[in-house]
């Protein structure tokens, strides 16, 4: 049994922003079996909310079951039940096993080989959780779908909702984030947007949920052992075929065994030994190099995206009508914002970095907000298709250093 404080309550009465009596409105919780999802769980029961939880099989968990730090394993399928059924709310467990591989593990295999750093949590949130599970909501007859995301989404003068960074930095999940569309942010809520991750556990501890000191999950979800590039050589065998190790001006350096092992940035295990630290600057795919360079051939000072979601006012072409823009951008989800120019238009946007930004690589996400600190608004993002360094300004090598590379 719970005791539902009147605090407790008060705090979440007009969360949802919905009209109407809290037991009229049915919300589905994506439960993921840990803390912060339970706890979001426990607090639209309290608030007399209809609430039915809902658990993602996603994966063949039995390598991950015990792992601490790996998401969604079959533990977590477990600890959500038993949640669920300690709140007494009804809970199911959908198989997306399949889907799950075609959006997101495939699709992180195939960015690696290309010479990308894939961010398979966005390919997540956008094409299972968002799109799968808000389908489902729907045919559950929810209002709403609820995480446990630490992002805000607040209402906004039009009638939509605008979504923005949690008031817990060091848990803000906003990066993951900015391919929400408009359309599905009407409909998502995210009642931790604006607690902190202590306030979480204590309120976790306060309901009495099994999962209060639960470790946080920490890797991706389909890769139990730490080691992605087993996952992508099971997916794709012969992914990693050897290369050379090049410097920029075009020298070879060593032999690699398959660029799935190298990510641009990269300093530690490269094979090789050279009179200065080198770094990873770039990845072709194409031809097998791996391109290493000082640190200072690290610093990008411009970038252009693909699949760009805008969640600003109005649309991205409205929004530059004057010219450039001026945002503040991410290109790493550790990292702070930093102030960046969008020029072009959605289909071929353009970012330059007015203080440039270390080891950016295609794949990854860059995303814009309105304010480089607090809890600024998302304006949406996209991913980096190329980047441009201070390596890329470094003239081709010649002919002759191309066959000795190949040689």
């Amino acid at each position: 049994m719970h005791s539902w404080d009147a605090a407790s309550e008060g705090a979440m009465r007009n969360s949802l922003d919905f009209e109407g009596r809290p037991q009229d409105t049915r919300v589905v919780v994506a439960m993921s079996g840990g803390v912060d999802s339970s706890v979001v769980a426990a607090l639209l029961k309290g608030e007399g909310r209809d609430v039915v939880g809902v658990t993602l099989q996603l994966y063949d968990h039995g390598a991950a079951t015990h792992r601490k730090g790996a998401c969604c394993a079959g533990q977590d399928i477990y600890d959500a039940r038993l949640v669920a059924s300690s709140l007494g709310i009804p809970h199911y467990v959908l198989d997306y096993e399949n889907r799950f591989k075609e959006a997101v593990i495939d699709r992180f295999a195939e960015s690696y080989v290309s010479g990308e750093t894939p961010v398979p949590c966005v390919d997540c949130n956008q094409a299972i959780k968002f799109h799968d599970l808000l389908g489902t909501a729907r045919e559950l007859g929810a209002r709403a779908l609820a995480t446990g995301h630490y992002v805000a989404s607040r209402a906004l003068p039009n009638g939509r909702r605008g979504l923005y960074r949690a008031r817990d930095e060091e848990r803000d999940q906003s990066y993951f984030l900015f391919a929400t569309t408009a359309e599905q942010l009407d409909i998502l809520r995210f009642p931790l947007g604006e607690r902190t991750k202590t306030e979480t556990r204590e309120l976790a501890r306060r309901f009495g949920l099994s999962v209060a000191d639960k470790h946080d999950s920490q890797d991706i979800c389909f890769v139990p052992t730490g080691r992605y590039t087993e996952v992508i050589e099971r997916l794709l065998p012969g992914a990693a075929e050897p290369g050379d190790i090049i410097d920029l001006a075009g020298r070879v350096l060593g032999r690699h065994q398959g660029i799935i092992h190298f990510t641009v940035g990269q300093r530690r295990g490269l094979g090789i030994a050279a009179g200065e630290p080198l770094y990873v600057v770039r990845l072709d795919a194409a031809t097998r190099h791996v391109v290493v360079g000082p640190r200072e051939a690290l610093r990008t000072e411009r970038m252009r995206l693909r699949d760009v979601n805008w969640l600003g006012e109005g649309t991205i072409e409205e929004a530059m009508a004057v010219g450039r823009l001026e945002v503040f951008v991410k290109v790493r989800s550790t990292r702070p914002p930093q102030a960046a120019w969008l020029s072009g238009t959605a289909r071929a946007l353009e970012v330059e970095l007015v203080d440039g930004e270390e080891g950016v690589a295609p794949g990854q996400a860059c995303v814009f907000y309105d304010a480089p600190r607090g809890q600024a608004r998302v304006l949406g993002g996209g991913f980096i298709k190329s980047a441009v360094s201070v390596a890329d300004r470094v003239p081709e090598p010649r002919s002759g250093l191309r066959e000795s590379a190949r040689a």
